[in-house]
């Protein structure tokens, strides 16, 4: 970063971006350190939690949604933003602007730049699919268990969290699963009671895919080296 001025405005990226993304999601009134305490974790999470994907080290955690989750942990009173949170003051055609313009943009990133549509179609299909069996098995109201959908807080978690393109994979099989898991996993935890699934959801399932990496590498790193069958002849 002190090669020059762009080097230097590129090293911040991350950390601007985490805590913009941060401090839109999570609601903590006035108060400035919970905020700076979950970008603090996602940053250092990004650093210290890496397996090896390919022989690169990277890390398998979505760094803002990691520091979200542990900060939703620690500290009980924090909350996220609620869906009128965003829009509570538009009014007319401006209730509709703001959405299309999160979305749309969200469409172009992931369509031109990082290619996870088909995550956010499993994302999606999951979501409704929940819905239908908490309302069938459990007589809960589809059109509530769909509601979430409605708040921008939903849009923002679509478009630019769980396509994450470090910390989720790349075949479009995989993108479907990986999105249909996230969302399995959150009407199972709100089927529990537990709030704020999006978040906790998104962190099981990257820590699953982590673990599973972090075995395959160890079963990996102790089979033993295969001699070529023209060295053993020889």
């Amino acid at each position: 970063f002190r090669g020059s001025v762009r080097q230097f405005v590129d090293f911040l990226l991350p950390a601007h971006i985490t805590g913009l993304a941060v401090a839109m999601l999570l609601y903590s009134s006035d108060r400035l350190a919970p905020i700076m305490f979950a970008s603090a974790v996602a940053i250092a999470s990004k650093n210290i939690l890496q397996l090896r994907f390919g022989g690169r080290a990277r890390h398998f955690l979505n760094p803002s949604n990691f520091g979200i989750t542990v900060t939703l942990l620690l500290f009980p009173w924090v909350s996220i933003s609620p869906p009128y949170h965003f829009s509570e003051n538009l009014r007319g055609i401006g209730y509709l602007i703001l959405p299309a313009i999160i979305c749309l943009s969200g469409m172009m990133i992931n369509l031109r730049f990082t290619s996870r549509m088909w995550l956010i179609l499993g994302w999606w299909a999951g979501f409704v699919a929940q819905a239908s069996l908490r309302s069938l098995l459990f007589g809960a109201s589809f059109v509530g268990a769909l509601n979430p959908m409605t708040g921008v807080a939903f849009v923002l978690f679509s478009f630019y969290m769980v396509t994450d393109p470090a910390t989720t994979p790349f075949d479009s099989k995989s993108q479907l699963i990986f999105g249909l898991s996230v969302a399995a996993l959150y009407g199972v935890l709100v089927t529990l009671h537990v709030a704020f699934g999006f978040f906790f959801a998104l962190t099981l399932v990257s820590g699953t895919r982590g673990l599973a990496q972090f075995v395959a590498n160890l079963n990996r790193a102790e089979s033993p080296a295969r001699i070529p069958a023209h060295s053993a002849a020889a």
